[in-house]
């Protein structure tokens, strides 16, 4: 056999080189499929173990807290008492321990009424007139959201509760006995406490019978007519607020609060009608009763009439110092004018000594004898609804004394309901 075929056909031995780089290659294959075809291991320089889902492992990002809507909205005007009040976020919210506040406070609490929106359930109704804000908090320390988002910042929402209802006002008034009428109510149920400031089914009627037309004309339910102010003007005053006849937020907080507790008007209820027919006289109702019958009274002079109309007084003061001009423009200065209560400006009723009563001839007052104005004065506080009737002043007054240094007689003290003695006119 020729020596070239003999070296064709002879085995071939692999050098020992070769043999090294395939064991290498099937080390690295194990390698990688082991691994995940080709994913760094865990033990790989840099690297970190995938996520499983499992406890233990690194939480996602958290997801984004943003509030989107809310109900009154920010700025809102006129909301009624009883408004829903809720607050939807752009996620999922926590309602745990740190929750929104209101301010002014009402009563009620904060509840999940889906997985995006808390509301606030009302235990009280909104105060009417109040401007109220509610305050979400923000921040580390604020709302979170289930999957650990938190507001950037705090946010509020202002908003203006509705002027209360006249109806309702007058309701709660009446259930006090501060208004000439009692208020009976359709049902005999609670209310829920939202409703409270709300106008009830129910009907008016007069506590006595035989009022005045005076007095029931003057009545219209749902205004806010002078009975209705006066009563106001009764309740500030016996509340300790200051006396301006407006129910505000103030006004309706302790209404609703002595209406829960049942604390009606120790008071009775006073009623003074000044008629101007001559002789002019005065007519004091107490609790429906005449108490003060036919008491000469001296009105306004021509230039200076005492107006017609119905008022409620607003100043209550032992004694008064009385400055001004006559109709004639001359000027006048009353020192320790007494028993005065004022119900129009600067026109009271109040004592003063003239020579004759009955006639039109004061500066726009209703002028009684000292004693007769000692029986008025106790029962004529702030709040004491007077009506002036009767025809204008029928030409020039009487010639009179007009001014007083005699020293007043000290105040009555019997307050009881019986009609009492008049002195008469001099």
């Amino acid at each position: 056999m020729p020596i070239a075929d003999a070296l064709r056909n002879r085995p071939r031995r692999l050098r020992p080189w070769v043999l090294v780089l395939a064991a290498v290659a099937v080390i690295a294959t194990v390698v990688l499929v082991t691994n995940g075809g080709g994913k760094p291991s865990h033990g790989s320089h840099g690297s970190k173990p995938p996520s499983s889902g499992k406890s233990g492992s690194t939480h996602p990002p958290h997801t984004s807290l943003d509030l989107t809507a809310t109900v009154p909205a920010s700025g809102a005007s006129n909301v009624p008492s009883d408004s829903a009040i809720s607050l939807s976020f752009s996620s999922p919210v926590s309602l745990g321990s740190v929750r929104p506040t209101l301010s002014p406070a009402v009563a009620g609490d904060w509840v999940q009424s889906s997985k995006t929106t808390i509301s606030y359930d009302l235990g009280a109704p909104l105060i009417p007139s109040s401007n109220e804000t509610i305050t979400v908090p923000g921040g580390s320390s604020g709302l979170r959201g289930t999957g650990g988002g938190e507001l950037a910042s705090s946010t509020s929402i202002e908003f203006t509760v509705a002027v209360g209802d006249y109806t309702r006002l007058q309701q709660l008034l009446a259930q006090l006995d501060y208004l000439p009428l009692s208020f009976t109510p359709s049902s005999s149920s609670p209310l829920p406490p939202k409703e409270l400031a709300t106008p009830q089914p129910g009907s008016f009627a007069w506590r006595w019978p035989d009022q005045p037309a005076a007095l029931t004309s003057i009545w219209v339910q749902g205004t806010f007519d002078e009975i209705t102010r006066a009563a106001v003007e009764s309740f500030e005053n016996q509340n300790g607020m200051d006396v301006d006849g407006i129910a505000g937020p103030e006004v309706w907080t302790t209404l609703l609060a002595d209406v829960a507790a049942n604390k009606v008007d120790p008071n009775p209820y006073v009623y003074v009608l000044v008629n101007k027919v001559q002789p002019e006289s005065l007519n004091l109702y107490e609790n429906g009763a005449v108490d003060l019958s036919n008491i000469l009274v001296n009105t306004g002079a021509s230039g200076a009439d005492t107006v017609d109309g119905n008022y409620a007084v607003f100043e209550h003061v032992r004694y008064s110092d009385m400055k001004g001009t006559n109709p004639d423009g001359s000027k006048y200065n009353d020192p320790n004018v007494p028993y005065a209560s004022y119900f129009n400006g600067g026109d009271a009723l109040h004592g003063f000594i003239r020579a004759s009563y009955g006639y039109p001839q004061s500066n726009g007052c209703v002028e009684m004898a000292y004693a007769n104005a000692a029986l008025v004065w106790p029962l004529t506080p702030i709040g004491t609804l007077v009506t002036i009737e009767g025809p204008a002043t029928p030409g020039p007054p009487p010639t009179t004394t007009t001014t007083t240094t005699a020293p007043p007689p000290p105040p009555a003290t019997t307050t009881t309901t019986t009609t009492r003695p008049v002195t008469p006119a001099t």
